[in-house]
């Protein structure tokens, strides 16, 4: 049985139900004719492309191309669900076949009145507009069908339209027969296909169409279109309860106005954002930001009852985790671009606290935290407990917004400063790494750091100090207050400092890529390896030949870095004579010669002849840590190196 058209108009803006342009009626009606209720994503359905929420550019297209004429041949509609799709393939029918007697003769997306064809087609009823769903239809006699019945012209209308919804869904065969059709088809046919799954649809059908891509409705225009609809149907809800809704919906109208249908009926007439949040799981906003404000201050006593109290009112585990992550892209967002704060999406309380948030952590805290909660969320779906996968994920965090930054402890370390001072709790703090008072962390992380670098630093007068240190690996508190007190006194010390450390002197690249290496410099390390040529090495002064990818300021960034890490002035200049390759075109070389000389050695010729097939794909060279070291550079000149290696040509 074919429902009657609902003549219920749109709710445009200023007006609580203005009638649409096929309405009879200056109110809404909470049922159809016939007494059984419409759910209002059906309800409230787009009839005119003005009634298009959020699709702007596509509706500037298809005005454009009915007013010039250029009617294409084929529409492909993509897009998530519920932004519009069919509803779009019906008004576009509706306005390809638009016709008012004495009115209106062509083709028009100003669909101001209500047509010949207009109410049949918005039904779904009309001859020549025929609507097939790929997902039941998949075979290619449904395609022949089709193809039969497009010879014949239109038995009213101006084109016959044919609407394939879920197009991906056909199989191959199917796209396949319907290719040369879709190609040059009968100049009264017209196909409109729609999907959410556009990669599943061949090349050859989607260079044939003009692709439209519905993009997801903005929070803004759906929390105005909720509201519309809301004065429209005499329900009364709070704006924390739309934004919600619109939150809920991810940019899908009929998710979130399923989700107002629901709402209503829960609320009984009136919707608190409270109400919302039992129905859904969700967790208040507010609560979400305080158990940021926990993580980030390393309270773990306080967030863990944070998300206990949350879960027991209702809040999902996984959802309350991925509101951490919202609010942590929301910060991180404040920091780098100080005006998204200011948009209509953000509430008050997201807008002054994320502002506070954002002034006081770094960047790199706020990524750290970004990529915790992604993985988190992953594991609480996948968990037999989410609570308690959550509370650990949690705890993971916590310790994870205590750790120090390892760029900000060698810095100290370097000028001279104890990393311990004002890290660690005074007194009776527990052990390095053991949560402190609360259950919170505390610096944790920077006591197990700072103890370890000068063990590593090679310095003299250190050795006394730090064997003590280790000699007590369990009552490790007490001895670290010795170290408080004599890494200063050490430190203030700088001669050992003075005396050029064997890294720092300079004779060849690969000096420079083990000095870059031990700063952390990895992109200066690659540059070094790659991208020079080097033609003079001098103390103080370097020549290379840029390669040809090689950015314009190498030279100086060179010179820069090397004058900063080693205290003495380096000057380092492009040469214009050709250098001898690069660092690591010799290593490749070196390798290849390698497995060259393997594989002509008699005992691996003998073992590959009676294995056909094997390969020799690496050489491993034992030798001594004196040729190792030599080994690894190939810029030396060393004789027992080319006679390794074979190579009797000068280095």
């Amino acid at each position: 049985m074919v429902q009657p058209m609902d003549d219920t108009g749109f709710p445009q803006d200023g007006a609580a139900a203005a009638p649409g342009p096929m309405s009879d009626h200056d109110t809404a009606k909470p049922a159809s004719k016939d007494g059984a209720y419409r759910v209002l994503a059906r309800k409230y359905r787009p009839k005119t492309f003005e009634d298009l929420v959020g699709q702007e550019p596509m509706v500037q297209t298809l005005e454009n191309a009915f007013d010039t004429g250029r009617i294409a041949q084929a529409w492909m509609l993509t897009g998530v669900r519920g932004v519009g799709k069919t509803t779009t393939a019906r008004i576009l029918a509706r306005g390809l076949n638009y016709e008012v007697p004495g009115t209106a003769d062509k083709p028009t997306v100003r669909l101001e009145q209500e047509g010949t064809h207009c109410r049949a087609i918005m039904e779904g009823r009309h001859v020549d507009v025929i609507e097939m769903d790929a997902a039941s239809h998949t075979g290619i006699g449904d395609i022949r069908e089709i193809i039969d019945a497009a010879r014949y012209r239109p038995a009213t209308a101006r084109y016959k339209v044919y609407i394939i919804d879920e197009v991906h869904m056909l199989s191959n065969a199917a796209f396949n027969g319907l290719l040369k059709t879709l190609e040059e088809p009968p100049e009264h046919v017209k196909f409109i296909f729609a999907t959410t799954e556009i990669r599943k649809v061949p090349i050859t059908v989607l260079s044939r169409c003009q692709r439209f891509d519905l993009r997801r409705i903005e929070q803004s225009k759906l929390i105005s279109l909720l509201r519309r609809i809301s004065d429209a149907e005499n329900i009364r809800i709070s704006d924390d309860a739309l934004m919600l809704i619109a939150r809920a919906g991810e940019g899908s109208a009929r998710d979130s106005l399923s989700l107002l249908d629901q709402a209503m009926a829960h609320g009984g007439g009136a919707i608190e954002a409270e109400d919302l949040r039992q129905m859904l799981g969700l967790a208040d906003r507010a609560r979400v930001i305080d158990l940021f404000g926990h993580l980030m201050a390393g309270r773990i006593d306080e967030a863990l009852g944070e998300l206990q109290a949350q879960y027991e009112v209702g809040a999902d585990p996984a959802i309350v985790l991925t509101d951490l992550a919202d609010f942590t892209h929301l910060v991180t967002r404040m920091k780098v671009a100080p005006k998204s704060a200011d948009e209509a999406s953000v509430t008050e309380a997201e807008r002054s606290r994320g502002r506070e948030f954002a002034e006081k952590l770094s960047v790199r805290l706020l990524s750290r935290a970004w990529q915790i909660l992604l993985k988190g969320v992953q594991e609480v779906h996948a968990a037999a407990k989410p609570l308690a996968a959550a509370d650990m994920v949690l705890v993971r965090l916590a310790y994870a917004a205590d750790l120090p930054d390892p760029g900000d402890l060698m810095e100290q370390i370097r000028n001279g400063r104890n990393p311990l001072e004002g890290g660690a709790p005074q007194g009776g703090a527990p052990s390095s790494g053991a949560p402190a008072g609360g259950g919170a962390p505390h610096g944790g992380g920077a006591q197990a750091i700072a103890v370890g670098m000068p063990r590593g630093s090679g310095m003299q007068g250190d050795g006394p100090t730090m064997q003590g240190a280790d000699s007590q690996e369990r009552g490790a508190r007490p001895q670290l207050s010795t170290i408080q007190g004599g890494m200063p006194q050490q430190q203030a010390v700088p001669q050992p400092q003075e005396s050029a450390p064997p890294a720092h002197t300079l004779r060849s690249l690969q000096d420079c890529v083990a000095l870059a290496s031990e700063k952390g410099d990895i992109p200066l390390k690659v540059k070094i390896q790659r991208q020079m040529r080097l033609v003079k090495f001098e103390p103080g002064k370097i020549e290379i030949q840029p390669t040809e990818d090689a950015p314009a300021d190498i030279a100086g960034e060179f010179g820069r870095k090397l004058t900063e890490w080693t205290g003495q002035r380096w000057f380092v200049a492009v040469s214009r004579t050709q250098g001898r390759p690069t660092i690591h075109e010799e290593q490749e070389a070196n390798q290849q010669q390698l497995l060259s000389d393997a594989r002509s050695h008699p005992t691996v010729a003998a073992l590959l002849s009676q294995f056909p097939g094997a390969k020799v794909v690496d050489v491993k060279v034992q030798a001594s840590e004196e040729d190792e070291a030599a080994l690894a550079d190939p810029l030396l000149n060393d004789p027992l190196l080319n006679e390794a290696l074979g190579d009797d040509e000068d280095d």
